[in-house]
């Protein structure tokens, strides 16, 4: 007579189900709510940050600052211009998705020699269409 030597996995999978159970059930009465109620501020109200500046770099690989088209040779001149010599505004860098990889960084690298370090990447939202 032969024995049977595959242990059973039955009796585990349950067990890890009645887990698994248990901690959907425990999870949410984890957190804690605890009432408070927060005084009101005196302080004076922030101003809103300056007007976003766009750096937008099309498929053809013109570049714009805002909606005004410049070429590549005055960037700098052009936010110079616009940022009023502010180095510490930040930039919002856009391009077309078709660009390489190479010549968003080449724009990258341009805005840095610049003077501008504060550059952030702008991308639509996923799965939506602008």
């Amino acid at each position: 007579m032969q024995q049977v030597s595959e242990i059973n996995v039955t009796p585990f999978i349950d067990v890890i189900l009645v887990l698994l159970i248990i901690f959907m059930i425990a999870a949410p009465l984890a957190t804690v709510d605890i009432p408070v109620d927060l005084p009101a501020s005196t302080a004076k109200r922030q101003p809103r940050p300056d007007k976003p500046i766009f750096v937008t770099m099309k498929a053809d690989r013109s570049l714009a600052v805002g909606e005004t088209p410049l070429p590549r040779d005055s960037l700098a001149s052009s936010l110079a211009a616009v940022t009023s010599g502010d180095h510490s505004r930040r930039l919002f860098v856009r391009a077309d998705k078709t660009i390489p990889y190479g010549d968003v960084m080449a724009l990258m690298n341009d805005l840095r020699n610049a003077g501008y370090l504060k550059i952030a990447l702008v991308a639509l939202d996923g799965g939506g269409s602008q």
